[in-house]
């Protein structure tokens, strides 16, 4: 087992999924600046980037007739690994950066294989985060499997561009229909084909049989296949299977399958792919072209990354003179420069009040003697006005004058201040190609910076009064290369207010996926503390073994030599000063080798602006590589001018805001609004008592698998692909702690704190269950909160109806289910209630759907459940039953290009 997942882990090496915001954009008709990158790990091959403009192209005009003349795939930029040979025709990146990509092309992800997927976890309606195509994908032939790449690539964009999802279901391939049939899980159902079992396979054929139904569900047994017919007529949908010839649209509201128990259904409201499509802010003001010509084929950029460059624009303005907050910057700065930037990167440093300064012009970080030279310029007193414009100018010439390209690049712009001219910069930051990150210090910073990072793909931060805030921001600042081994990773950040002559104790857990570069730094504001800290061998390191800086910046730092051990690691620290003080700490490490994947959190809102009441979704990833990570304690901090913080556990569980159960994403719904301004998020993943596991399970959201086809009444098989054994579909993996922050969003709208009206209904339920016991029905469901997913609701309402539209369209007036009995668990919980349906005759085959909603105290009530539905089943004497479509008991079967025994999903 330990082999068979080092294997997995060693092949997702390098490919970590990042948060990110795409740069496309939509003008006349066609697709502007999408980015398709190839990360650093994969090795140099020219077909691969033949390949990818040969499969947009095709996707461009499949695109095109799909939206029904509306628009098209212009150009496109493929950004060429710096690990690639230069050649003349690459061109520099602006902000183009592989974890700001659109589309990676990156080695198979096991849990995954081959298929192509989009990482979405959003509402209905939002854009997805990537779209992963691997090598083989790309360079091999899978025609009979996925249909042309062209079609997987629309297949995919759909996903990522316009938030619908896949209209099949994996794990409930077929339901029973209002018309009392067994239905294979599709859309549209004009779509035919056989259902089989797959009997013996011998040499090159295979026997099949009718699909039996279960006893239980009256649905059919669970290894029956839906084996799509070859030649269809159906030209609908591309989100069940693209690969079929005859389908060229999207589901529209005539042809959607709302009953079909997929993902798209659920998350949609049971609109059709098309409604919720041409709802984008894409199709908002497009008309279809005119004419009968297709457009033309679209223009490709090549863009070789480059290393990175990076330069500090710090604010030195008189008011960084108030609340430590030159102190505090300096020790920030210190810190990124020592332990977050990558060995190797070009360092460059700016200070500004009323006119800037250049520092340093670019510095190649090799050794420690290299980080001093810089930290000895950070600036000790704070004087002038904040000129911001001058910063940034002063920051371009210090990477000019290093003989960098300003495109590609990267500043870490700080300030407090306010600066009524800041906007007289913006078009020579956008000339510039550069990426701004920006940090906003305190209550004061200026209104408009968060436009530098919006406009340039940066990362924008807030960070309030404790230098946590600071250091947090600094550390999220990594490396966009996709190479995730030499980026650093914060494991603890904390501040500690403690009372004079107090001890305090903590742990920080050190896994085996790190402890390479591993440093632990305390600082303080009146008095350095006593520290001791213990490795999990019972190693201590004193106060004489820790590093003050020599700029009296109050920190102590120590480097744990060689790689830091692994188990928990406990610090003590005692304030030896009278008066209470704030201390804090701070542990960053990298990956344990370059070939070892290390645990990774990313955090960010669903929006960086917020109007007040609407709701936003803090989400985190945890993941190894392309692995989700689950079972978890998965916190976040959001914090608002004032000080005032508010603490949500984010879950995994498919409810709420969580699209999906069980895929390493972790969500919450936001609602405590606590005035306006800027709010910043950090988020704290930790593992403890060995509850952490990995996932090798299939995932949601990608190109369908398709285990063959009907052609000439046979079964034409294609290869199978590897699949994950049930012993290794989890893994255990060590306790752990990660830290990350989020970034900021801004509030406007929202009423002072403590005199919040009461607007946010409870959350939809979207997991209804529900089954037949003799004549009663069992329903199961998660609990949504009164307000959203946060709480417990007032009363449920539970009505029945023997017509599937009778809740769908009239809620109110079905069959009212006596729920007296039935008190709101806290939201969360999982919910159970019996009930025998007393106003029907309940016979062989009967059908009850059931629906719910949740009253809010207040009498708000959520949205319609998804409608479940129970059929009472009394299994006949004869357990075997045709398969739809097919009147045949056993087909021959032709194998598809393999000799093998067969092995069908």
């Amino acid at each position: 087992m330990a082999l068979s997942l080092s294997v997995i882990l060693f092949l997702t090496l390098h490919l970590l999924p990042r948060m990110k915001s795409s740069m496309v954009t939509l003008n006349n008709n066609g697709y502007d600046g999408i980015v398709i990158a190839i990360n650093p790990s994969v090795p140099e091959d020219e077909r691969l980037i033949q390949n990818i403009k040969e499969m947009v192209t095709e996707a461009s005009t499949y695109l095109f007739h799909a939206t029904k003349r509306r628009v098209y795939f212009r150009n496109v930029s493929i950004l060429i690994p710096i690990t690639w040979k230069s050649k003349s025709e690459y061109l520099t990146p602006k902000q183009e950066s592989y974890d700001q990509a659109d589309v990676i092309v990156a080695d198979p992800n096991l849990k995954y294989g081959d298929d192509p997927y989009t990482l979405q976890y959003g509402q209905c309606g939002e854009k997805g985060q990537y779209i992963h195509f691997t090598p083989n994908f790309l360079l091999t032939d899978n025609l009979p499997v996925y249909g042309p790449r062209g079609r997987v690539f629309v297949h995919e964009w759909a996903h990522l561009r316009w938030g619908v999802f896949d209209e099949y279901n994996v794990d409930r391939p077929f339901y029973v229909s209002r018309r009392n049939t067994i239905e294979a899980t599709r859309c549209s159902t004009h779509i035919t084909g056989v259902n089989v079992v797959f009997k013996e396979c011998q040499g090159g054929s295979c026997i099949t049989r009718p699909c039996r139904r279960d006893s239980q569900t009256g649905l059919y047994e669970a290894k029956c296949t839906f084996i799509p017919e070859k030649s269809q007529t159906a030209r609908e949908s591309i989100m069940f299977v693209q690969s079929l010839h005859s389908v060229t649209e999207f589901c529209t509201a005539k042809t959607h399958n709302t009953e079909a128990p997929n993902l798209h259904n659920k998350m949609c409201n049971r609109r059709s792919t098309w409604d919720v499509i041409m709802g984008s802010s894409d199709f908002q003001n497009v008309s279809p072209m005119t004419g009968t010509n297709p457009p033309s084929h679209p223009t490709f950029s090549l863009l070789k990354s480059k290393q990175r460059v990076v330069c500090l624009v710090l604010d030195k303005s008189g008011s960084m003179d108030s609340e430590d907050r030159l102190f505090q910057m300096n020790q920030a700065a210190e810190l990124f420069l020592i332990q977050i930037i990558e060995k190797g990167s070009l360092v460059g440093m700016v200070t500004f009040e009323s006119f800037a300064k250049i520092q340093n012009n670019l510095t190649r970080i090799t050794d420690h003697n290299v980080y001093q030279n810089i930290t000895a310029n950070l600036p000790q007193e704070a004087s002038g006005g904040t000129a911001i414009c001058s910063g940034l100018e002063a920051g371009f010439q210090a990477i000019i004058q290093s003989n960098q390209s300003t495109s590609g690049s990267e500043i870490i712009l700080l300030t407090d201040g306010e600066d009524d001219k800041i906007s007289l910069c913006f078009e020579r930051v956008k000339q510039s190609g550069a990426i701004i990150h920006t940090i906003a210090l305190g209550p004061s910073a200026d209104k408009e910076l968060e436009m530098l990072s919006n406009m340039t793909g940066g990362h924008r931060f807030y960070a309030n009064k404790d230098i946590n805030g600071l250091t947090n921001a600094f550390s999220r600042i990594s490396s966009r290369s996709g190479s995730i081994t030499q980026q650093a990773i914060q494991l603890e950040s904390k501040a500690l207010n403690i009372a004079g002559r107090k001890w305090i104790n903590g742990t920080v857990p050190v896994d085996g996926t790190i402890g390479n570069d591993t440093f632990f730094v305390v600082t303080w504001t009146i008095k350095k503390p006593e520290i001791l800290l213990q490795d999990p061998k019972g190693k201590k390191y004193e106060t004489s073994d820790f590093k003050e800086d020599k700029l009296n910046i109050r920190s102590a730092r120590l480097r744990i030599p060689g790689i830091a051990e692994t188990g928990t690691w406990t610090y003590s620290l005692l304030n030896n000063h009278a008066s209470s003080q704030m201390l804090t700490v701070t542990m960053t490490t990298r990956a344990r080798s370059p070939t070892t994947l290390p645990v990774i959190a990313t955090a960010h809102m669903s929006q960086n602006t917020a109007h007040f009441p609407s709701p936003l979704i803090v989400y985190a990833q945890v993941s190894r590589g392309f692995l989700p990570v689950l079972g978890i304690n998965v916190t976040a901090t959001i914090e608002t001018e004032d000080g005032h913080q508010i603490i949500l556990e984010l879950w995994d569980n498919g409810a709420g805001a969580d699209t999906v159960k069980n895929d390493g994403i972790y969500s919450r719904y936001f609602t405590d609004y606590h005035g306006n301004g800027r709010y910043s998020l950090k988020v704290h993943a930790q593992a403890r008592n060995n509850t952490a596991r990995l996932s090798l399970r299939q995932g949601q959201n990608k190109a369908l698998y398709i285990p063959g086809y009907v052609e000439n009444g046979k079964i034409i098989l294609n290869p199978p692909r590897p699949e994950v054994k049930d012993d290794m579909a989890e893994a255990e993996i060590e306790d752990f702690s990660r830290l990350t922050s989020g970034g900021s969003f801004t509030v406007s709208g929202a009423p002072p704190p403590g005199n919040h009206p009461q607007v946010f209904p409870p959350g939809k339920i979207t997991d209804l269950e529900a089954k037949f016991k003799e004549s009663h029905i069992q329903l199961s469901w998660t609990a949504p909160g009164n307000v959203l997913d946060k709480g417990k609701a007032n009363i449920y309402i539970i009505r029945i109806s023997r017509n599937f539209l009778d809740l769908q369209e009239d809620f109110d007036n079905a069959t009212l289910v006596n729920t007296s009995s039935l008190i709101p668990k806290e939201a969360g919980s999982i919910e159970n209630f019996e009930f025998k349906p007393e106003s029907f005759r309940i016979e062989n085959g009967t059908k009850i759907y059931i629906a719910i909603q949740a009253v809010h105290e207040a009498n708000l009530t959520s949205e319609v459940s998804n409608i479940a539905q129970a059929t009472r089943f009394m299994p006949l004497q004869e357990a075997s039953v045709p398969a739809l479509g097919t009147k045949i008991s056993e087909i021959s079967l032709a194998i598809f290009g393999l000799a093998m025994t067969l092995s069908i999903i």
